[in-house]
């Protein structure tokens, strides 16, 4: 929406020689007029774009000339100088182009002697000899041909010279490349030279020589011809070399075929010789003498896979294929051509290759279009949908339409666009909507799964092609389950494009079928109404993605849809407001009005002249509780299609409305969205207000207009600058202390946003609407300031930017006084013991070190400071100065306390942590500009300075973080007798995890002393002793935190001083602050700490600041520092290889830094290049991690697999690290058949990766979900070497399973494997034409399935799945049950019955789930399943011995059962086989019981099972529309002695609980709106009389999880059929029924318990209430203080969540009811806890109770008394709308005296202020208070607002005792509070911040109660005088 300003062009100017210029000296006039005074007058010009104008006046001047004077000497000697320029300009200059433009321009007499001067000044370059200068000179020669006639002519005529110049320098430059082998920067520099003269000499080739007459050059003894010769032999050798880059590689392989195309003769016969080529069946004996000596390398060696690839590249791109003359021989090789690159595509696996590829076979695809225009029948019989090509190019489609590389994909879209277009070509005439190729496609791509992305635009072309008609009569709910999908953002762009290609399609098709406007109707039904059911009653997500992809592009298809969609939804807006987590109409109705005014199809002020939505609608949007409908609303005022239109006064009310009630929303993405939105609206009040002021200047001039009454444009401006103000006003407010931290960065975020609208400038344009700083007073400014504590990193960043921006026009920024406070506070804080001081101490001092003042007011008085002063002529920046000094004085304090920790490391963590220190002085670094500083000599030795005190600092504390055991071996807690052996610890924690971890075991008493530290006293005290004398302890944490953050400073500091500082590459380098040898010393130091440090924070950290410096020596010129990372490289796995004993590297905790150091060293190589280091690493590695039959040490192996690890986990090393995905897959199955411990750990962790790396992060809890699986197909396609290697492990493992003996044997990769293969699917698109067939892998699997293993046989069931096509289910499920044996047969094996019945399960369980028709394909074979089914009866009955078993056919009879009475499919074949099932139940364990003598195996899961298919049948059978519901219910399916009720008494709490969970389903869809009746009638057949057996079994059950839905069913009952039941059932009357349910609440120890008893009691508190005439005093005040400490903020979220799901459910009863049933006291009690859980942090409990506000507005006594009709609120207005509730009910009760007194007692508080010291804690990571969400001050503010509007005369006198009680109370914590306040620090703020801020938030309080005391002490006094 807003236009960004374009950047100025820089255009370089050229310059002419003295010669030159005196030449144009000698010809120039006076006047000034001629030719050569134009170009004298141009040539001295020092701006190019003068220069441009200058150049455009030649022709036009020579135009205007003599025809006579053209042949001037003068005109002769511009010319050449105009060819001179032309060549002397670089290719890139815009100069150059515009005087190309002039020579083509030239008059034409004047071109031969033009043409003439070039050829002299071209032949001269061509002679150059000078290997810098080929470049320029082969420029020159692609801009002659390009740009200018005059040049092309002119190398026309120079051919001979320019062949001989591109041979001459290509081979020059080819020499250069190889004696540069290593120089890697200047070899890619000259490679892209290389690639220039081959691009220029096809270029040559292609525009020059066909303007040769009679082709003379042809001749073999040409000279011509044997440069062509030579440059054709170069061009094959670059094509086969390896080295080159690939772009080098592939434009060789275009100049080749060029060259070949070009001299071969004749032409008839050359797809004969490519096709030949590519073949491999070239037959030098027939080729010419010239081709076989020129492209030897082709003719006699094996060709390579890349260089097949370019020559079929080179092919398609320069052979002809629209020719007209397409004979048998092209189209052969277009063929041949095909199959090459099909064969390719399983096996070039490298990312970049795999990219070209796709390229490339798109290239064939237009190729084969182009063909086709003119050719022959065969041509398209082989190119047809049905032929093999085309199948395999869809094999290649299907199985890289989901490539992980975009380019790859976006190809594989075309190529299927393509073929598409292909088959309509060849079938061209016949009905292509009928073909069946198209209606096989669509038919497979429809069973495919939504969740395949390929599918999409896959679908989009076809409809393209067939159209939507033909599609959605197949499937009408198309659109439908398209929309579904949109529930996840991934799909939601790929579905919301499909979707638009259907629409446009369909309203296409129905405006030409039917007659005017009618077709809308129809296209509503289809497209707009699924939509607005989505948008009222979606999932948010899939609201959200539909409302950002879908609408609009609905909305640009047919904007007339706009009035339909507003019209419904506004009918239902009233009703259905929704709730927190739907929109409802409302929200559906704003969604609409935001998007179609965003883009342009509707204007604020129409909607509200026209009534499309009220002020308090959109009022109520704005603070919905649901996020995406504010979002929505907000949107709808700040987003608008024009830029420049005007904001009314509404607008800028309601987002007022918006900002004091929506700053503090915990949601980041909520907060980047209202932060987005309202930078838009800034944004248009800028450009608006420029437009009204141009208005306001043209209305001056013109003087008044009538329309000048109607709008003021002066008004206008006004009401901007009014509101900006408001604005600022309002969110500097927000930074109250006490804040939430959303709140501030909110209000932080949008302060910045209009400092950037409208930036601090001294005069402009802005600043005469409106700027911040004059906003911005002394206590604003301090409240920026303050932000700089929080505990939140993010609001220290906004707050100091903004104060940046502020302070160079603010006097308070010059006041020396006020910076010498915050300069001691933050030095106080750099040493503190907790973490995030130091962080704030950065912030301090960076915000210091911009104010002038700073050096002369803080750090004048320091003695060693003196030394640095800046010569008086120097023009220093200030800031340069202050961040000098201070980063000299924090070293200089370094330094001290570095000497003092080098003797105690325990009183520096204690006392004087140094990594505080180190964090200031990195960040300080941070605010300079290090490559243009001018104290250079200063910073040379301070960067000397900090890289020792580095050094230094880390020898003190490495011995920590280098230990074996940093977390373990230093004594935890004070405890005096463990802490007083920690300086012995310290001593001997030497590593001892080195290579010789596993080949000799070493006692902790036999270690040496540590390498850095001297010998030091053992007596060091524990106690500590400050300046003071304040005794303090010393704990682990504290000395392990000091270590290892300390090595992350330092770490951070080194990366940051070589990624920052200029670097001294030559010792003459003046302006460098770090030289070579500092910089090799870092990068040792770094490699020192990452292969030896041992705690992960520090090696993580030293990671980070390694990655900067290898970064900087990949970027590197100096030779010796960028081959470091390569040496680094192989030093370390030449350490790692050698299993050298003594080797100090970490042989535990997974490698510890080892892997990071190689990470390091591998993502700073350019990804672009041939990543030489990371093939030569992995090759390494993947050889060191595979098994070795002959092991030295098994010590690299697991380095080896650590490392790999790693890398496959980086995602800097993108889509490169892919092709070792396979060998790394090898050596993590491979290594876990280890016998070794640590190997098979480490093979296991790799294999975790692996796994991720291949099918994805996981993002959802369905372990099968196939959002993280992929086709078999496209597996062993993408990883085709491991389709040998898994079959071969695959049938060892399955040798070993299947034992005929019953011996246990079992094989270590059987696991992996089944669960490799478990994560693939079937797809309907896989077909036989892959080598890589699935078929073998099946027999396999089978056998696996009999593994004595449990879990493996469940892997196998579900890997079995994707082996098995769709259409092959039934046949194989048939044939698996048919080998399942007789109930007569001698021998069962029941390993084997179990097996094969998993797999018939998923097989059938997957087969159910497709996406099928029910087809009579289908219907057989289901029929099929169910005979085969019944025929094994017997495994399912008492016959079968094994409870597991039968459990498992149990499973597979319940899966089938349920999905015969969802489909409601008929026949007499499934009454009999429901009859057969029947019999199972009656007969079973279940209702005969069971013998508990013995444990049975199996037990619990078989009375699982069987209880399932008793549910499932009688959920099945009771349905009134089951098709034989009454013949089964005749048969007595349910026998008596087997019930519901008999069930609830089993002895087995699997059975009960199963039982019970059913029972509350069926109470649930009893009280379902949406249950029919005759459905509700049968349930509740179903559970009549369980109300007593429920009661019984209460007070009985002794399982947690069983009595959990005990008392759920009891609470889903009637109060009415429970409770009279209680007195003969329980022997308990109501009264103390209700005891017992509150006790239960009260004493259980269960959080499932508890809430549902609280809800179950609250039910019957409500029913007693109404219906009961005794009092129960007793239980309603344990009721009420159960309902009290369940809103406590230390409970749990589902003890909160159920104590506001109680509230709102008794509003109507107790809280708002007219009459106060509790009392007063209880019911503010209530109240209280509403407001206390409006404050909670979890969302969902603030939302819930906001609940209350709804009950409360739909009560006649409240709704009339409130303004506006809100309903569905946020938090914060709920808390304002409860507080404005609670004073009105205060007066309707007649309780405001009493009332009012308790609310200013809720407003005091009742903290204990003597408690409020500054006693520090001593948890370092401890941030204040949990809840980071309530605003204490928010609530105070509110509850004052509306106590303050009570009448006076409402407060009853006889209650001013009580009131002067308070009155007193409040002065005397004012004094207290006051006391304390002065008690602290000089900058408490900062120092003492949670204290500060408490002590500010109480003294608030007992302001404000003091005021209102005050005010109702006046209003009483008025009362009496009247």
């Amino acid at each position: 929406m807003v236009l960004k300003k374009k950047k100025g062009i820089q255009v370089d100017a050229f310059v002419l020689d003295h010669q030159q210029l005196e030449r144009l000296h000698s010809f120039a006039d006076a006047e000034g007029q001629n030719l050569a005074s134009l170009l004298l007058h141009c040539a001295l010009l020092t701006d190019g774009i003068q220069q441009i104008h200058s150049i455009k006046q030649i022709v036009p001047l020579l135009e205007k000339m003599d025809k006579r004077s053209w042949c001037d000497p003068m005109v002769k000697s511009c010319l050449e100088i105009l060819g001179v320029m032309f060549l002397s300009l670089d290719i890139k200059n815009p100069l150059k182009r515009v005087l190309a433009s002039s020579l083509n321009s030239l008059p034409e007499p004047l071109v031969a002697e033009a043409r003439q001067s070039f050829v002299l000044c071209l032949s001269e370059e061509l002679k150059t000899a000078d290997l810098s200068q080929y470049r320029k000179t082969m420029d020159n020669l692609a801009s002659c041909m390009e740009n200018t006639n005059i040049g092309k002519s002119s190398v026309n005529i120079l051919f001979k010279e320019a062949l001989q110049f591109l041979q001459k320098s290509i081979l020059e430059i080819e020499e250069e490349i190889r004696n540069l082998s290593g120089n890697r920067i200047a070899q890619t520099r000259l490679m892209h030279d290389l690639l220039m003269g081959i691009k220029v000499s096809m270029m040559l080739i292609q525009k020059v020589q066909e303007n040769i007459q009679e082709n003379l050059w042809k001749k073999l003894d040409s000279s011509i011809w044997q440069i062509m010769c030579g440059l054709l032999n170069s061009f094959t050798c670059f094509l086969i070399n390896e080295d080159l880059l690939q772009t080098v590689q592939t434009t060789a392989g275009l100049a080749v075929v060029l060259f070949i195309k070009t001299m071969f003769e004749p032409g008839e016969k050359l797809p004969c010789l490519i096709s030949d080529l590519l073949c491999g069946s070239l037959k030098c004996s027939d080729m010419p003498d010239w081709f076989v000596e020129s492209c030897r390398s082709l003719c006699t060696a094996d060709l390579s896979d890349s260089v097949l690839l370019f020559l079929c590249h080179g092919a398609l791109a320069m052979l002809e294929w629209k020719n007209d003359s397409m004979d048998w021989n092209a189209e052969k090789l277009l063929l041949d051509i095909a199959l090459a690159l099909l064969t390719l595509s399983t096996r070039l696996k490298e990312s970049v290759m795999a990219a070209s590829l796709s390229r490339i076979l798109a290239m064939w695809t237009n190729s084969a279009l182009d063909a086709l225009q003119s050719s022959s029948e065969n041509l398209k019989f082989s190119l047809n949908g049905n032929s093999e090509t085309i199948r395999k190019m869809l094999d290649y489609v299907y199985a890289h339409w989901e490539h992980p590389l975009d380019a790859v994909r976006h190809q594989t879209k075309q190529i299927f666009k393509n073929l598409l277009q292909i088959h309509q070509a060849c079938v061209q005439g016949s009905v292509v909507k009928l073909d069946p190729f198209f209606s096989g496609l669509i038919d497979s791509l429809l069973s495919l799964e939504w969740h395949v992305k390929g599918k999409y635009s896959s679908l989009g072309y076809l409809v393209e092609c067939v159209g939507i008609e033909n599609i959605l009569a197949m499937d009408r709910t198309i659109p439908v389950q398209i929309l579904g999908v949109m529930n996840d953002q991934s799909f939601a762009p790929y579905a919301s494009d499909l979707l638009e290609t259907m629409f446009v399609n369909h309203k296409k098709h129905l405006a030409s079928m039917l007659e005017g406007n009618t077709w809308i109707y129809n296209w509503h039904e289809t497209w707009v109404s699924p939509l607005l059911l989505i948008l009222c009653d979606g999932n948010p997500e899939q609201a959200t993605y539909v409302t950002d992809y879908y609408l609009p592009k609905l909305l640009k298809c047919s904007p007339e849809s706009l009035n339909h969609m507003i019209k419904i939804l506004h009918t239902s807006a009233e009703s259905n407001v929704g709730s927190f987590n739907t929109r409802g109409a409302l929200g559906a109705l704003m969604a609409c009005l935001r998007t179609a005014r965003a883009h342009g199809h509707l204007q604020f002020i129409d909607m509200m002249q026209s009534g499309l939505v009220s002020i308090g609608c959109i009022k109520q949007g704005l603070v919905h509780q649901h996020d995406q409908v504010r979002t929505d609303a907000l949107g709808l005022l700040c987003e608008s299609h024009r830029s420049t239109e005007i904001i009314s006064i509404e607008e800028m009310q309601l987002i007022q409305f918006f900002i004091r009630y929506n700053l503090n929303s915990q949601s980041p993405a909520v907060r980047q969205q209202i932060c987005s939105l309202l930078k838009k609206l800034f944004c248009r009040i800028h450009e608006s207000s420029q437009t009204v002021h141009k208005m306001q200047q043209m209305k001056s001039k013109q003087g008044l207009m009538k329309h000048s009454v109607i709008w003021n444009p002066l008004m206008t401006l006004q009401q901007y600058k009014d509101f900006m103000s408001s604005l600022c006003g309002i969110l500097f407010g927000a930074l109250f202390p006490g804040s939430s931290h959303p709140t501030r960065f909110t209000a932080l975020t949008l302060l910045g946003l209009i400092a950037e609208t409208f930036p601090v400038s001294e005069a402009g344009q802005s600043q005469e609407l409106f700027q911040i700083a004059q906003e911005v007073n002394l206590p604003r400014i301090q409240t920026l300031l303050h932000c700089f504590a929080s505990t939140f990193e993010e609001v220290k960043i906004l707050a100091f930017d903004l104060l940046t921006n502020l302070h160079p026009v603010l006097p308070y920024f010059q006041d020396p006084e006020k910076l010498q406070p915050l300069f001691q506070v933050a030095m106080q804080l750099s040493t503190s013991a907790k973490p995030y001081d130091c962080v704030t101490a950065s912030y301090l001092l960076n915000f210091l070190t911009h104010q002038k003042g700073l050096r002369k007011s803080c750090l004048s008085n320091h003695p060693l400071l003196d030394t640095f002063q800046p010569d008086e002529g120097t023009s220093a920046d200030p800031v340069e100065e202050n961040t000098l000094a201070v980063i000299k004085y924090l070293l200089i304090n370094l330094e001290e306390e570095i000497l003092q920790a080098d003797k105690s490391l325990l009183q520096a963590a204690a006392s004087f942590p140094m990594y505080g220190r180190v964090h200031c002085i990195t960040g300080a670094f941070h605010q300079l500009p290090l490559n243009n500083v001018t104290l250079i000599p200063e910073w040379k030795e301070m960067v000397a300075k900090l890289i020792l005190m580095s050094y230094k600092l880390s020898a003190v504390v490495s011995p920590v973080v280098q230990s074996s055991s940093p977390e373990g071996l230093i004594p935890m807690d004070t405890d005096l007798d463990t802490a007083g052996r920690l300086p012995l610890i310290l001593r001997e924690i030497q590593p001892r995890d080195t290579n010789d971890y596993f080949t000799e075991a070493k006692l902790l008493k036999e270690c040496c002393r540590l390498d850095c530290a001297s010998e030091r006293d053992e007596n060091i005290s524990i106690e500590i002793r400050d300046e003071e004398r304040q005794t303090c302890d010393v704990t682990a944490q504290m000395v392990l935190v000091c270590c290892w953050r300390s090595m992350k400073e330092i770490s951070l500091l080194l990366g940051k001083l070589c990624q920052l500082l200029p670097l001294q590459a030559s010792p003459s380098c003046p302006d460098a602050l770090i030289t070579v040898e500092q910089v090799k010393d870092i990068g040792e130091y770094f490699k020192h700490q990452l292969l030896k440090s041992r705690h992960r924070g520090a090696f993580e950290l030293a990671y980070a600041g390694f990655v900067k410096l290898t970064e900087v020596l990949s970027r590197c010129n100096n030779e010796s520092l960028h081959r470091l990372p390569q040496q680094w490289l192989c030093n370390v796995l030449e350490e790692i290889k050698s299993s050298n004993p003594s080797s100090k590297l970490c042989a535990t905790r997974r490698s510890a830094g080892i892997p990071f150091y190689i990470q390091a060293l591998l993502a700073s190589e350019p990804k672009k290049g041939k990543t030489g280091l990371l093939k030569m690493a992995m090759k390494e590695l993947i050889s060191l991690a595979s098994p070795s039959s002959t092991p030295p040490s098994t010590v690299p192996q697991v380095h080896a697999l650590n490392i790999l690890r790693a890398l496959f986990k980086d995602t800097h090393l993108g889509e490169n690290i892919i092709p070792f995905v396979a060998d790394g897959m090898r050596a993590a199955i491979l290594g876990f058949t280890s016998s070794v411990w640590a190997v098979r750990n480490s093979s296991t962790l790799l294999f975790s990766t692996l796994i991720t790396r291949i099918f994805g992060v996981k993002r959802g809890k369905d372990e099968n979900s196939k959002k993280n699986r992929m086709t078999g197909r496209e597996f062993f396609t993408r990883f085709p070497n491991l389709y040998p290697f898994m079959l071969s492990q695959l049938e060892a493992v399955a040798s070993t399973v299947d034992s005929g003996t019953g011996e246990l044997k079992l094989h270590p990769s059987l696991f992996l494997l089944l669960l490799i293969l478990g994560k693939l699917y079937p797809s309907p698109m896989d077909g036989t034409y892959s080598a890589l067939n699935m078929a073998p892998f099946t027999q396999f699997i089978l056998r696996c399935g009999y593994s004595p293993v449990y879990r493996s046989r469940e892997l196998a069931g579900r890997a079995l799945v994707p082996f098995i096509m769709l259409n092959q289910v039934p046949q194989t499920v048939s044939s698996l049950l048919a080998e399942l044996p007789d109930c007569n047969d001698p021998i069962v094996r029941q390993n084997a019955i179990h097996g094969t019945l998993l797999q018939v399960f998923h097989l059938l369980q997957s087969y159910l789930e497709s996406e099928h028709r029910a087809n009579s394909d289908f219907l057989q074979g289901l029929s099929n399943i169910i005979t085969c089914i019944e025929a094994k009866l017997w495994l399912a009955k008492r016959q079968n011995p094994c409870l597991v078993t039968r459990s498992t056919y149990l499973d597979v009879l319940v899966l089938l059962n349920n999905y015969l009475g969802k489909s409601k499919i008929k026949g007499t074949e499934l009454l009999r086989f429901w009859e057969k099932i029947v019999t199972i139940i009656p007969d079973s364990e279940l209702a005969t019981g069971i013998n508990h003598s013995s444990a049975l195996p199996g037990l619990p899961k078989y009375l699982q099972s069987i209880t399932k298919l008793f549910i499932s049948m009688l959920a099945v059978t009771s349905y009134p529309g089951f098709t034989n519901y009454g013949l089964l219910a005749k048969q007595k399916t349910v026998e008596p002695c087997l019930s519901v009720a008999h069930l609830l008494h089993s002895d087995f709490y699997e059975v009960r609980l199963l039982v019970l969970e059913a029972t509350v389903l069926w109470l649930k869809k009893v009280q379902s709106k949406s249950m029919k009746e005759e459905q509700r009638k049968v349930l509740l057949c179903l559970l009549s009389g369980l109300e007593e057996i429920i009661l019984r079994i209460a007070v009985k059950e002794k399982n947690p999880e069983c009595f959990c839905k005990v008392l759920e069913a009891l609470h889903h009952m009637d109060p009415q059929n429970v409770l009279p039941k209680t007195e003969d059932t329980l022997k308990m009357n109501p009264r103390d029924f209700l005891h017992w349910v509150l006790n239960v609440a009260d004493a259980s120890n269960s959080i499932d318990i508890q809430s549902i008893s609280l809800k179950f009691a609250s039910k019957l508190v409500i029913y007693l209430v109404q219906n009961w005439q005794e009092e129960a005093r007793s239980e309603m005040k344990q009721w009420v203080e159960i309902i009290t400490s369940f809103c406590g903020d230390e409970q749990q979220t589902d003890l909160k969540l159920a104590a506001a799901e109680t509230l709102v459910s008794i509003t109507p009863f107790f809280l708002t009811s007219q009459k106060l049933l509790l009392g007063l006291s209880d019911t503010l009690v209530l109240w209280k806890c509403v407001i206390q859980l409006l404050q909670s942090e979890e969302r969902i409990v603030r939302d819930t109770v906001a609940g209350v506000i709804r009950q409360a507005q739909s009560q006649e006594n409240i709704s009339r008394k409130t303004e506006l009709d809100f309903h569905v609120v946020n938090a914060t207005m709920a808390l304002d709308l409860t507080f404005f509730i609670l004073c009105e009910l205060l007066q309707q009760w007649e309780q405001t005296s009493a009332g009012v007194s308790i609310l200013l007692e809720w407003l005091l508080g009742k903290e204990d202020l003597e408690t409020t010291t500054s006693v520090e804690n001593d948890y370092l990571f401890d941030k204040g208070q949990a809840n980071f969400w309530a605003e204490k001050l928010t609530k105070v503010r509110q509850l004052s607002k509306h106590l303050l509007l009570i009448p006076v005369t409402h407060i009853n006198p006889r209650d001013q005792e009580k009131l002067h009680q308070l009155a007193t109370l409040a002065s005397d914590q004012a004094k207290l509070v006051t006391q304390l306040l002065k008690e602290m620090p000089p900058t408490p703020e900062f120092s003492q911040s949670v204290e500060f801020t408490e002590l500010i938030i109480q003294n608030e309080r007992i302001s404000a109660c003091l005021n209102i005391l005050g005010l109702l002490e006046a209003g009483n006094d008025s009362c009496r005088k009247l």
